[in-house]
């Protein structure tokens, strides 16, 4: 799979490599950068270690051994979904959490709590080289763990509500949820980053 969105510099193209193999991820991406991202994005699938800690601790590490496998610049991306009433699990557990449960597990987890809130949290690493500093860029969307619903979307989104909506993520075209998500806040972060780099 190797998706690219092309933008010139200078009268050359600066590749940055997005490591994934999910290519909603992908799509969202570039959807949410549109042509206004001044490198050229390529997303390319990497086996990395399943590292485990913090999040953060854990897309740096991510993102380091990444840039050494491609030797490439790299932009690594790892998704959280923290329950306010299990003192932040799964975290970056999720995607396991989510292949053994489904969302409709997800939400019978806090069955017993009255708290249903939770965060929705996105981090992508960037770094030039293995060597480099590993820069980080966050987005948070906060809402509430419900009873699934929608059909669009894809992982944990029918079972997540964003506070101010009365549709989860799975009910919200793909418009509306890049206007709001997550994924749409630290992209924009790593994209006000990029544009003002000064010219290389």
């Amino acid at each position: 799979m190797t998706q690219t969105l092309h933008l010139w510099k200078n009268g050359k193209m600066k590749l940055i490599k997005f490591i994934t193999g999910n290519s909603k991820k992908v799509e969202e991406v570039m959807a949410i950068l549109g042509s206004s991202f001044p490198y050229q994005l390529e997303a390319q699938k990497v086996d990395l270690p399943e590292y485990q800690g913090e999040a953060d601790d854990v897309v740096k590490e991510k993102c380091r051994t990444a840039a050494r496998l491609t030797n490439s610049p790299v932009v690594v991306e790892d998704t959280s979904l923290c329950f306010s009433s299990l003192g932040g699990l799964p975290g970056p557990y999720i995607k396991w959490f989510l292949e053994k449960l489904g969302p409709s597990g997800l939400h019978r987890l806090l069955a017993g709590w009255e708290d249903k809130s939770a965060q929705a949290v996105c981090t992508l690493a960037y770094t030039h080289s293995p060597d480099s500093e590993v820069i980080l860029f966050k987005g948070i969307t906060h809402g509430t763990i419900v009873t699934p619903r929608g059909a669009s979307g894809f992982g944990w989104d029918p079972c997540f509500l964003p506070n101010g909506y009365d549709r989860t993520y799975a009910q919200l075209s793909s418009a509306e949820k890049n206007e709001i998500s997550h994924r749409y806040r630290a992209v924009k972060e790593m994209q006000n980053y990029f544009s003002n780099l000064p010219p290389q």
